[in-house]
Order: C-alpha cells, then sequence, then structure tokens
C-alpha cells in the first residue's frame, strides 16, 4: 500500500510540478538567456541577391550583394501581478514608481478608483472560483536590439527596429484601456467567437488576442500571462491603435536595403515567436497557441511562477542586403 501512494505522489508530483520561485531577471542576464538561444532562434540563412546600379563618369553597371534574412530579438515582454513589478530588475526600479503613480493618478482622475484594485485572480465567494486574472504588462526594447544596428554594415546582419531599454508599451501609462476595455470591446474580434484566437477555434485552451486588455479568462496562469503578452505584441507592432504606446513600426536606419517584419500576428512564424525566459529559460522559439488538450500537465505544466512573473523575448523576421551602388 505505501509503496502504491509513493509511487501516486511520485506520478502527481511529475505530471503536476509545484510552481517555481523564479528569481528577478536582469540585464546581464537577459542577454546570456538570449545567446543560448541564438542558435535556435535566429535562423541566419542567404536568401538571395540584391543588384545595384552603380553609374561613375565612364558609365553604368551592376554589381551583386547578399540578400540574408534572419530573426532579431526586439523586446523584452513582462507580464506580472502588481504595477511595478516586471521581473526584469532595472526596469522595475527604474519605471516601479512612475507607473504606480501614473497609473493611480490616471485612475482616480477618469474612473474615481484606484490602482489597487488590480492584481491577480479575482474570487467570489468561499465557494465560487474564477478563472478572470488580470496581469500588468511592459514591452521594453531588448538589450541586444541596438547592438545589430551596429555591425549592420558588415551585410550580414540586419538591424532592428527597436532601440534597447526604450519602454514601447507600458499598461501603467494605458491605464484606462488596458483595465476598462474601452473602445476595445467596439472591435468585431471581441465579439464574434473565433476570430482571431490565439489557439484554434474552437478545440483551444488559450483565448482571444481580442479585447487587447490586461483581463483574461484561464485555468493556467502562464497561458494567461501568453495571452497578454501576445495582446502587448500586437498592439506596438501597429500603429494608430487605441492605446498609449510607442509604435514599432518603419524602416530602421540602414546604408543598404531592410524589409522589416509585419504586424504581429499570432501562430504565426513569419511575423514573430516567443523564446521564454522566466520563470523558465528555454533555448527554442515557438508561438502561443499550442494544442494541449491532449496532454496531462497541458501548455503551463512547469511553468507556474509563484510570484506571477512571466517574461518572454520576441523574436522577428528580417531581410537586408548590403547596399552597392543605387
Amino acid at each position: 500500500m505505501r509503496k502504491q501512494v509513493a509511487l501516486l505522489l511520485l506520478t502527481i508530483t511529475l505530471v503536476f510540478p509545484p510552481p517555481r520561485i523564479a528569481g528577478p531577471i536582469n540585464t546581464a542576464s537577459i542577454t546570456a538567456k538570449t545567446a543560448a538561444g541564438a542558435l535556435s532562434c535566429i535562423r541566419w540563412r542567404p536568401i538571395g541577391v540584391c543588384f545595384w546600379l552603380r553609374c561613375t563618369m565612364f558609365g553604368c553597371r551592376v554589381r551583386t550583394s547578399l540578400k540574408v534574412g534572419h530573426y532579431n530579438p526586439e523586446l523584452v515582454v513582462s507580464a506580472y501581478n502588481e504595477l511595478g513589478g516586471n521581473p526584469w530588475s532595472e526596469m522595475s526600479a527604474t519605471l516601479g514608481s512612475v507607473q504606480k503613480s501614473t497609473a493611480g493618478a490616471l485612475l482616480s482622475a477618469l474612473l474615481g478608483t484606484n490602482a489597487d484594485s488590480a492584481g491577480n485572480r479575482t474570487e467570489g465567494s468561499n465557494r465560487e472560483h474564477r478563472n478572470m486574472i488580470y496581469r500588468e504588462v511592459d514591452a521594453i526594447g531588448h538589450p541586444v536590439a541596438s547592438l545589430s544596428s551596429i555591425v549592420s554594415n558588415s551585410g550580414l546582419i540586419c538591424p532592428s527596429q527597436t532601440t534597447s531599454f526604450v519602454p514601447y508599451f507600458q499598461s501603467a501609462f494605458d491605464a484606462l484601456s488596458w483595465r476598462t476595455e474601452i473602445p476595445e470591446t467596439l472591435y468585431p474580434a471581441s465579439i464574434i467567437p473565433g476570430l482571431r484566437e490565439i489557439g484554434t477555434w474552437p478545440l483551444q485552451s488559450w483565448g482571444g488576442v481580442y479585447p487587447r486588455t490586461g483581463w483574461s479568462t484561464q485555468a493556467e496562469e502562464p497561458k494567461a500571462a501568453a495571452t497578454v503578452t501576445q495582446r502587448a505584441g500586437d498592439i506596438v507592432t501597429r500603429r494608430g491603435q487605441p492605446h498609449v504606446y510607442v509604435p514599432v513600426s518603419g524602416t530602421p536606419f540602414f546604408s543598404g536595403r531592410v524589409w522589416p517584419p509585419g504586424a504581429l500576428h499570432e501562430r504565426n512564424h513569419r511575423t514573430g515567436d516567443w523564446q521564454m525566459l522566466t520563470p523558465n529559460t528555454e533555448t527554442h522559439y515557438s508561438t502561443f497557441g499550442t494544442n494541449d488538450l491532449a496532454t496531462l500537465s497541458g501548455w503551463g505544466g512547469g511553468k507556474v511562477d509563484s510570484g506571477g512573473k512571466y517574461a518572454w523575448n520576441l523574436w522577428r523576421p528580417y531581410k537586408c542586403c548590403q547596399r552597392k551602388g543605387q
């Protein structure tokens, strides 16, 4: 009997691992984790040839340069419970107090409430359990994003659209839209089931990209964090969205020709991939939305952080070639 109980406990531990206690990440560890996954995530490859017309007073001739494609780590997107609680320690120390005061002032002035109402999972009475989870999100320029611009003159590396350490999205500054769903609920994708789903609808266990707010109905906390992370990426890679943010768009400064990625789309490797930084360190890329209905522990198994802090690298595809003429 004891052996059977011990075997049962071992099975439960392996299939449903306990929440991890992940320490904060910092710039150095983010860089190291990115380097560890670079071999898998960067996917550098030659993809063609660019033709350039070079003219002088003696005439014109055609020159060529190699066209390459690869993925750049553009953003560190963090999802966490409380304002100022970004797991990236330098960002928390730099932006945390400003986020708290800004969100508090905005919500107090516009809604007459305070920012402390946010947090983790909402609960009802003792007999009522709700799966409504709220997360704050920050999307910050990756520590090595600017490095790509420095080495891009080689013609083998493409420059990124983002600048290191620049905050492109902070839910604290977008407090009204991120918390109240105004005007996100007016989008058709917020109303019609099956539009812009992160998983495969209807047999999916994730959620929708819309409404792009901090709220999600989800039983698994890692999935809730991934869902709002995808929403933040969706916002910042588009212009003219009804949110307070800095868009990641335009053509980066480059002496050659560069083809930057378009807007991020869920489950589409051609627009961007995610690499988990915390609570687990992953050295591979993936998109959110894995069908895990046939698995015992689900996608979130072994990824639960007891502090509710999660962070991912967003890798985005670029193509470029070195200038050899006009």
